[in-house]
């Protein structure tokens, strides 16, 4: 696997607040980023159990490929995804861990684009994204994550 890396990164302090792309952030483990509304506990969808919701990723190639194929302008930070990739494809993450700078993560399951990523973007994204919506994954070692980490895959699929 080619080694990716880390284009942009967003948090939102609060359900439906703008995400607000910073140049670093703190990654808590078991938590979640600092100062976004998951980590607060405060995400829409913060009540479900489970890991999935600590950080979440979407591919550049997908947002370029909606544009291409479709003819959409999927602004990146409207897919309220947390980190922003090139060059790595998140699909084959599920189920992974893998390193994005000096964080470690797991990738639990993909991102498929829901009615509310389209309102928040724009008529045709969930089509266009279908199946490349993103990767939702658990911070099992956290630290600082910035622009323009590495990512890379560990060998083996985690269990």
């Amino acid at each position: 696997m080619a080694e990716g890396s880390v284009e942009a990164i967003y948090v939102a302090p609060a359900p439906g607040a703008p995400m607000r792309a910073v140049a670093e952030v703190r990654a808590l483990a078991g938590a979640g980023l600092a100062g976004d509304r998951y980590a607060a506990g405060a995400g829409t969808f913060s009540g479900e159990a489970g890991p999935d919701r600590q950080v979440t990723l979407i591919e550049r190639e997908a947002l370029e490929a909606a544009r291409r194929d479709y003819r959409l302008e999927i602004p990146p930070e409207g897919t309220r995804r947390n980190l922003l990739t090139r060059g790595v494809s998140l699909n084959h993450l599920v189920g992974r861990e893998f390193q994005v700078g000096e964080v470690r993560l797991r990738g639990i399951e993909l991102c498929e684009p829901c009615g509310t990523l389209e309102k928040n973007t724009c008529p045709g994204a969930r089509r266009a994204l279908i199946h490349r919506g993103g990767l939702r994954a658990e911070i099992l070692a956290g630290g600082t994550l910035r622009r323009g980490d590495p990512i890379r895959a560990s060998q083996e699929r985690g269990s």
